[in-house]
């Protein structure tokens, strides 16, 4: 069970209000009746406020903006055209800037927790870690979900008020999946580089302990690119010096763009490049990002929609409703999508009146959520650690389209 770290009413007067704090029941005499925030706040069938962390300006924006949002909306507006689970539940989407630098992700949070009184948070940030000790703990009784891809250590652990809607990476744990992808194109020595977030800095190093466990060398290592940055070419030329025939690129796609132009104009020739991002009708629809990314590869975590079924039909034909070229998401709007589907089906659990923390009690407690199919497998919320981070989908673009290496998801060893 989840442990209460903050539970006083004390703490919650102080932290969340004394509107917060009280239900939405009142005495006889118009006062608030007693309890805390973990049991007061419901959806109440009525419109259900929804934070949302994201980067809305600065350099983490150009793949964050407003993706999340129209992942989220396009699953809402699903749900509703099926009638499913709380479909009569107006949702409002209020957004919080973290302007992509760790203090704006602290102070998006406690604007959310302190100003909005939101029911549930969505951590769609790349710098959520920065919040993560304050959501964790002063925050403790709201619902938090994301795609935890941040790097925040709290998103393993099975006991707080954060729910994961994609596999939290292991820091401490590498699989052979990725090496083996990688050895199987022919590659020796494997070339990696990160922005200096720590998400993407541990991807980095799981991904080159993951080639050096299947016999490949680790080449040109940079995990310091500031963040969205296109000054690439003491990197391209680090990579060339290398000798490197494989590369690991865990770095915003513009980033990645601009690496990979270096190479080619450089009549660099490479075995395999795995990009971490990059998967989605945006990258199609960008001609420099098409032209230098040909032959690469992508890691996806969920089913591919060229990987023709049921569920990736929906999402397919969801997306082109939500003016999405060719229903192809891209990564920030699959987290929007994935989180919107968490929530519903947490809501389903627990009731559509559920509190805050009949909420929670009802994800902790479940075993069954694989966003209708589109997951490799169902989350167990009771072991964070494992989520099936053995497991990954990957695509190749070739020409202008994505093409799947399988219809299933490739799955390693742990190392």
């Amino acid at each position: 069970m989840r442990t209460r770290k903050v539970a006083a009413a004390a703490t919650c007067l102080l932290v969340l209000g004394a509107s917060a704090c009280g239900s939405d029941d009142e005495d006889d005499d118009g006062g608030s009746s007693s309890g805390d925030s973990s049991s007061a706040a419901s959806s109440g069938g009525g419109t259900l406020r929804i934070g949302l962390m994201t980067e809305l300006t600065g350099p983490g924006a150009a793949q964050k903006g407003d993706r999340t949002a129209t992942g989220f909306n396009a699953r809402m507006a699903t749900n509703a055209e099926e009638g499913g689970a709380c479909a009569d539940t107006d949702v409002e989407l209020v957004d919080a800037d973290t302007a992509s630098n760790p203090q704006g992700a602290l102070t998006a949070a406690q604007r959310l927790v302190e100003q909005e009184d939101v029911y549930a948070i969505i951590g769609a940030s790349q710098l959520f870690y920065a919040a993560a000790d304050y959501l964790t703990t002063q925050a403790s009784d709201i619902p938090v979900l994301g795609p935890a891809t941040d790097g925040a250590p709290q998103w393993l652990q099975s006991d707080t008020n954060l729910f994961p809607a994609s596999p939290p990476p292991l820091t401490d744990v590498s699989f052979t999946t990725t090496g083996e992808y990688l050895a199987d194109q022919g590659v020796t020595k494997v070339a990696g580089v990160a922005v200096a977030v720590p998400a993407s800095q541990q991807s980095l190093e799981t991904i080159l302990q993951s080639a050096e466990a299947v016999g490949l060398e680790r080449g040109y290592v940079n995990d310091s690119l500031p963040l969205g940055s296109e000054d690439v070419g003491a990197v391209v030329l680090g990579i060339e010096e290398s000798g490197s025939d494989g590369l690991y690129l865990p770095i915003t796609t513009n980033s990645a763009v601009a690496v990979m132009q270096g190479l080619s104009q450089a009549g660099y020739d490479f075995k395999a490049a795995i990009l971490a991002s990059g998967y989605g009708a945006s990258s199609l629809e960008n001609q420099p990002f098409v032209d230098a990314a040909q032959g690469a590869t992508f890691t996806v975590g969920y089913t591919p929609v060229e990987v023709e079924n049921d569920a990736t039909a929906r999402l397919k034909e969801s997306m082109e409703a939500a003016g999405v070229p060719q229903g192809i998401p891209d990564l920030g709007q699959i987290q929007g999508w994935l989180t919107a589907d968490l929530l519903l089906h947490g809501l389903e659990l627990a009731g559509c009146d559920a509190t805050q923390d009949e909420l929670m009690t009802a994800l902790e407690e479940d075993a069954s959520w694989d966003a209708d199919g589109l997951l490799p497998q169902a989350f167990d919320f009771t072991d964070h650690r494992d989520l099936g981070q053995n497991c990954s989908y990957f695509v190749t673009l070739e020409g202008d389209e994505f093409v799947p290496s399988s219809d299933e998801a490739i799955c390693g060893e742990e190392i």
